[in-house]
């Protein structure tokens, strides 16, 4: 890290000596992007368009080195732009010159530019860098997950500052090409198709590519020694699925769940419409988490997901976000409704395929389950804080808000809407603003009423306003546990490590 130790005073000095008067106006981008939940995540001032990360990693001593490459456009008059990055960097370059750099805060490479950059302006941004990512910690945790064999970066909502530098927030989303170089014998797994391999003085290149929109917390890495299977779904959708040779007991049933994942995509389309991307597939590495994740295109699930048994619910969830988180993505943290709310209520759809219980009878089971003084009821699922963003209400709540949706609107409407938004918003990124406006559109109701009740009030709805959405109408009939409550209550650690 080169931390230059210079008074206040001092730089602001040597700033307005170095900057020609007419770029007075130019200014340094945000070091955040502007999110509430994570005031430091993210960065202002431009808008990243690709990813190329060249990569080289020992999985004995945890020792990664790498080159990114980033091309991005300005989005205004920038004398200085940050990344998120914790690695020690070694060299910047800003389209060809080299740039020079610092660190700040917890997470913040401050890089300057030779020349100001005009707002529009488009940059290549070429950073190289190495460490050991396990030595490495922000706001006291980390997202670094060695194995017996490897490593796997994958976390949410932050994961890349350990591997590569990034502005990192899903509203700036970004296509990739992820090449690592490991260990003949070791293999590298990322998103998308793996476009290629070479070998080479003991070391084996892998090459992969996510060819369509990707934010920074769905990109994954997985270093070790897997097993891998191939297939396709019915429309032809390559699936890439791994496996870690020491997955002991928890193997047959790892492998019961995610080799579904073909039949589950085909399930899904026909509630979401086409899966949106070049590839599918989901990866078991041996890591001591307990948390399952929805690492665009590459599904990342923990063994301990199937410690009891298959586990095809937690399978659905994690695709199902495909479609919602993936595809079309959160504008900011607080709209993680659109992902949870409906990942889960995937789950209870698909409780109702395998005759466990209907999406209505759990909905009814989640409101009559608990009263009104339950502390479940205080948690908004449309904007429930970042202390409570993975709370188990985001979830259950969540979905049963989908449930009430479809009981307002009528199944026509809903499914229209279920389908019709990932289309919509297709690779973008939306807020559950937009999604109320997009179901008023689609049903030609009014909805703002039901949204505040359902997902804004720290309240229980009242009986009116559950009878209104026929939830939990039949009080006898809902106090009866469905069959599935157990095996998807099993994935309520899904996001929470």
């Amino acid at each position: 890290m080169h931390r230059r130790l210079i008074a206040p005073g001092a730089l602001a000095a040597s700033l307005l000596l170095a900057i020609p008067a007419s770029a007075a106006s130019y200014s340094p981008g945000a070091p955040g992007i502007g999110d509430p939940y994570y005031p430091a995540y993210g960065n202002g001032g431009y808008d990243v368009s690709h990813y190329d990360l060249r990569l080289k990693y020992q999985p004995r001593t945890d020792e990664l080195e790498g080159t990114a490459t980033l091309l991005a456009t300005t989005k205004q008059d920038l004398s200085r732009f940050d990344l998120d990055f914790l690695l020690e960097v070694s060299e910047v370059r800003v389209n060809g010159a080299k740039a020079s750099f610092t660190t700040s805060g917890q997470h913040e490479l401050e890089i300057t530019p030779a020349t100001p950059l005009p707002k529009g302006t488009p940059i290549t941004v070429v950073v190289r860098y190495s460490g050991v990512p396990s030595t490495k910690s922000a706001y006291g945790f980390s997202t670094w997950h060695r194995t017996p064999d490897g490593a796997v970066a994958a976390d949410e909502p932050e994961a890349a500052w350990w591997w590569y530098p990034s502005n990192d927030h899903p509203s700036d989303k970004a296509t990739y090409d992820v090449s690592v170089a490991v260990p003949d014998g070791t293999q590298a797994i990322s998103n998308g198709v793996l476009q290629s391999t070479s070998s080479k003085l003991g070391w084996t290149r892998y090459n992969w590519r996510s060819d369509k929109p990707q934010a920074t917390y769905l990109t994954t890495l997985a270093v070790g020694r897997f097993d891998i299977t191939t297939g396709k779904t019915s429309d032809g959708i390559p699936v890439i699925n791994a496996y870690s040779k020491d997955l002991g007991a928890n193997d047959g049933a790892a492998r019961a769940s995610v080799e579904r994942t073909g039949e589950l995509v085909d399930w899904l389309s026909g509630y979401f419409g086409p899966y949106p991307f070049n590839s599918v597939g989901g990866y078991v590495p041996n890591t001591t988490t307990g948390y399952a994740l929805e690492t665009q295109t590459r599904v990342y699930c923990s063994p301990k997901q199937f410690a009891n048994g298959s586990n095809t619910s937690v399978v659905v969830h994690e695709l199902a976000h495909q479609w919602y988180g993936d595809d079309v993505s959160l504008a900011g943290w607080k709209d993680i409704w659109i992902n949870e709310g409906f990942a889960r209520y995937a789950q209870w759809l698909w409780s109702e395929h395998e005759g466990e219980g209907t999406a209505q009878e759990l909905a009814d089971y989640v409101y009559a389950s608990h009263p009104a003084d339950d502390a479940f009821w205080t948690v908004k699922p449309g904007d429930p804080g970042p202390d409570n963003q993975f709370d188990i209400a985001v979830y259950d709540r969540g979905a049963l808000a989908v449930q009430a949706l479809r009981n307002e609107i009528g199944d026509d409407a809903f499914f229209a809407v279920l389908k019709g938004w990932p289309k919509d918003h297709a690779y973008g990124n939306a807020s559950v603003g937009d999604f109320q406006k997009y179901t008023e559109k689609v049903s030609g109701k009014s909805l703002a009423a039901f949204f505040d009740t359902w997902l804004f009030q720290p309240s229980k709805p009242a009986a009116p306003a559950a009878k209104g959405a026929s939830i939990a109408s039949r009080s006898a009939a809902a106090t009866v546990q469905p069959r599935s409550w157990k095996k998807i209550a099993a994935t309520n650690s899904a996001h929470q490590g």
